[in-house]
């Protein structure tokens, strides 16, 4: 089978809700991804097959051709064309599935794959509650499936908190479980670990560079302190992802771009897999599917080096660890999403882009990612550093 290839990887720094970012519109925010990718790599820009851009609310500024605003928006090439892509939260780490499975076909040499989430600007459900507000029909949930899965609803907060009572976590599991994302996140920023990755974003006083939701002073009492989102549950906005305005791409390759172009490879994708299950507990698919990626590969999880399990909620890596029997030591290792930031839609590149840095900086091998994901579906990449 033909191989694809990871060149160069390249993210912003996420920006709070009415932060940083806030003033970006999120076509210019994939554009300086986009263009950040292309001049890094050295690639001529005529030579890109396509742009795949994963965006979960595609609505507003993220409607219309999405991914192709992003193209219009950078230096490319009218000629590039581009295509958005919505698997929920994995929506970017699709993208990147999308471009290596173009690139193994033999039928595309060279496609950027990215993702973009202005959560300030397109606030998330607003494609929803906008449309209801109108009168313009009742919701994503037809009375079928509500009828077939005996809820009114799909909620990832129910999730959470059902995985959590089913792997037998309590709050303070959860609470030091985000303390410790913080910890890792802000030594990462402080060790200069992120540098490389981040796509410095212009701003009125400077750049942005740091990643803006990390708490240095975090502590477990002010973690603790916040707020339950429901009366009697686990789960309180401390121990579950912030909300986040970011983009962040991949440029993948085959073989043969690799010397046409003479670029230089990161990585190499070793496995790519995506299962789907449960709707209702939705956020414990990357359990099952992380097996299957490893059967794929012919690998056991003691093979891999470092992973990233995005941190929608705590009880999330919290579980797949236990079910796993993975090193939590290898988790996450520069903090994840309750630090970091959960784009939507960039998330999948984001933490695509944090494994393969933190792999080549550590000197290891090969590094599993995998994202819990609207509607019951889990995405796994398994790739070997280079």
């Amino acid at each position: 089978m033909a191989e694809a290839y990871i060149v160069e990887l390249a993210r912003t720094a996420g920006g709070r809700r009415n932060g940083a970012l806030a003033g970006w519109h999120p076509a210019d925010l994939g554009a300086e991804v986009i263009d950040a990718i292309v001049s890094r790599s050295g690639v001529d820009p005529a030579s890109i097959d396509d742009v795949v851009v994963g965006c979960v609310t595609q609505a507003g500024e993220q409607a219309f051709a999405f991914g192709r605003n992003c193209v219009l928006a950078s230096k490319l090439p009218d000629s590039v064309p581009a295509v958005t892509v919505d698997r929920q939260c994995g929506s970017s780490q699709q993208s990147i599935q999308f471009a290596a499975q173009a690139v193994m076909s033999g039928t595309q040499d060279i496609v950027v794959a990215m993702g973009v989430e202005s959560m300030t600007r397109v606030p998330m459900f607003s494609n929803i509650k906008l449309h209801v507000k109108e009168g313009l029909g009742v919701g994503p949930f037809s009375r079928r499936i509500a009828q077939r899965y005996g809820v009114t609803d799909f909620s990832q907060f129910r999730g959470a908190e059902m995985i959590a009572r089913k792997y037998g976590f309590n709050r303070d599991d959860l609470d030091r479980f985000a303390l410790e994302s913080h910890r890792r996140a802000a030594a990462a920023t402080q060790a200069g670990a992120f540098r490389d990755e981040i796509v410095p974003i212009a701003l009125n006083d400077g750049a942005h560079v740091v990643d803006e939701g990390v708490r240095p002073d975090a502590s477990l009492e002010a973690i603790s302190s916040v707020k339950l989102l429901d009366e009697g549950g686990m789960i309180s906005a401390a121990n579950a992802s912030q909300v986040c305005d970011g983009a962040a791409g991949v440029l993948v390759v085959s073989e043969r771009a690799l010397k046409v172009h003479n670029l230089k490879p990161k990585a190499r994708i070793v496995n790519l897999t995506v299962t789907a299950g449960d709707p209702v507990i939705m956020l414990e698919e990357p359990i099952p599917a992380t097996k299957r990626a490893l059967d794929r590969a012919g690998m056991t999880i003691g093979d891999i080096d470092l992973y990233e399990v995005n941190e929608a909620f705590a009880p999330v890596p919290l579980a797949w660890l236990q079910a796993t029997g993975a090193d939590p030591q290898k988790l996450n290792v520069n903090g994840g999403a309750i630090a970091l930031g959960h784009p939507l839609g960039a998330s999948g590149a984001r933490l695509m882009t944090t494994l393969v840095h933190a792999l080549k900086a550590r000197g290891k091998k090969y590094g599993l990612q995998t994202m819990c994901e609207g509607g019951g579906i889990a995405n796994v990449s398994i790739v070997e550093a280079l």
